[in-house]
């Protein structure tokens, strides 16, 4: 007997296993925020902030976008599996504005604060 045959059918198995048992915990995550979003749809209504149509309406909704896998509820812009791209841009046009900015400041600090000296003698 071929030593390799049982632990591809052991993979095999586990793979099944684990398939059917996500299977199971999505299905129950499914059944929860069902349950939660019809409790949170039927207080909304007994408060009068929605009608049992728009109440329905948001119950569907919600378990609509909770099927959809992750990729597909934040598309991707550019419409394309790469990762976007950030471009960084020089401020080199107003440095020479800021250095002088800056330099205002300072001149501005210190006369505050030769000021505050001479008032708190």
């Amino acid at each position: 007997m071929n030593p390799f045959g049982g632990i591809v059918q052991k993979a095999f198995y586990l793979g099944l296993g684990l398939a059917t048992v996500a299977g199971e915990k999505a299905g129950e995550t499914l059944g929860e925020i069902r349950t939660q979003a019809g409790k949170l749809a039927d207080e909304l209504v007994e408060r009068g902030e929605m009608t049992t149509e728009e109440a329905r309406k948001f119950v569907d909704d919600l378990v609509r976008n909770s099927q959809k896998p992750i990729s597909e509820s934040t598309p991707n812009p550019n419409g394309k599996d790469a990762p976007r791209t950030i471009s960084i841009d020089d401020e080199d046009d107003n440095s020479s504005q800021n250095v002088s900015d800056v330099d205002a400041l300072k001149d501005q600090v210190q006369a505050l604060q030769d000021e505050l000296k001479r008032l708190q003698k």
